[in-house]
């Protein structure tokens, strides 16, 4: 993968939230995909505007990022791969254990779409987490849905929101969606409102994840296994009626969905098969994705993070 319009657009939105590029390693040498026009604008939307022959030296590197981080304020940019094929300055298989120079090192870690393609994933996330300096920030941009063939995994928002945790040594700072289609809005990913409840999206188009995490504590990622958090919600008790009551007051059922529960389950499908729900299946559902727009984005700066709150 590499960084197009989106993705160039997310590390401007990563800065604006503070994370320092001065020294950042890429998991995979990231490529640039976006036309010069898009580029621009992203950097004049987010006040860090470049003149022409700079945003042409930023495309022109063989079709790479660092000119790009650099302009973000990058002094020194490491690659890592398991082979040099593209170029990389370092060779590493993120499916073993990090080397200990390599710990704590750097003020970003970005995996612009490479994690999916390490087998040993949970060593492989736990290395590019163990790679950020304290203070420092992970950012990813991943699959979620739609990607079956692509690499090895594609993954969900629960995740990032039980690996992002400080007992882990991170805080969760944001967390986006969007689908993969021209003009897609972005969606910042909620957490469920009830304990038991799970962050599902079907689509018809792939859906990317945007991630920004900041390590907090130089712990050892994963030393406690992180577990599913619904799972957890129901093994400590956290599952009653009353959660469940609670939410539906805060969250009331819509007149139209109280309608449709009236009407018998076989009946209900058989009217989504014979009119077709090609739209329903691209709609984020609104109790855990709250649509943003690039005004918000350039807004973003002194937000509260996610936090660390519930089961680690």
């Amino acid at each position: 993968m590499g960084l197009d319009l989106n993705g160039t657009r997310f590390l401007l939105v990563a800065k604006r939230l503070g994370a320092d590029f001065s020294s950042t390693a890429m998991i995979g040498r990231q490529g640039l995909h976006l036309k010069p026009a898009e580029l621009r604008a992203n950097l004049e939307a987010f006040d860090a505007p470049a003149e022409a022959t700079a945003i042409d030296r930023m495309l022109a590197d063989g079709g790479y990022a660092e000119e790009f981080l650099r302009h973000l304020g990058a002094r020194d940019v490491d690659s890592f791969d398991k082979s040099d094929y593209e170029g990389s300055t370092h060779t590493l298989d993120l499916n073993e254990p990090l080397s200990p120079d390599l710990r704590a090192r750097y003020s970003v870690v970005l995996d612009g779409g490479s994690l999916e393609h390490v087998f040993n994933f949970p060593v492989a996330l736990a290395n590019c987490m163990e790679m950020v300096a304290l203070g420092g920030h992970y950012i990813g941009i991943t699959p979620a849905n739609n990607f079956m063939g692509h690499g090895f995994y594609q993954f969900s928002p629960e995740l990032f929101l039980t690996v992002f945790r400080r007992v882990h040594g991170y805080e969760l700072v944001r967390l986006f969606a969007f689908e993969d289609r021209p003009r897609a809005p972005w969606y910042e990913v909620q957490r469920p409102p009830v304990a038991t409840k799970r962050i599902m999206s079907l689509h018809s188009k792939p859906v990317y994840l945007l991630v920004l995490a900041q390590r907090v504590e130089l712990s050892t990622p994963f030393r406690i296994t992180p577990q599913q958090s619904d799972y957890v919600a129901v093994w400590e008790g956290r599952s009653d009626g009353a959660e469940e009551a609670a939410a539906r007051e805060v969250l009331p059922r819509s007149l139209k969905r109280r309608v449709l529960e009236t009407i018998p389950v076989p009946i209900r499908e058989l009217a989504k098969t014979v009119l077709g729900h090609r739209r329903r299946r691209r709609r984020f559902n609104p109790l855990f994705f709250k649509k943003t727009t690039l005004a918000q984005l350039r807004g973003a700066e002194g937000r509260e993070s996610l936090g660390s709150s519930g089961p680690g």
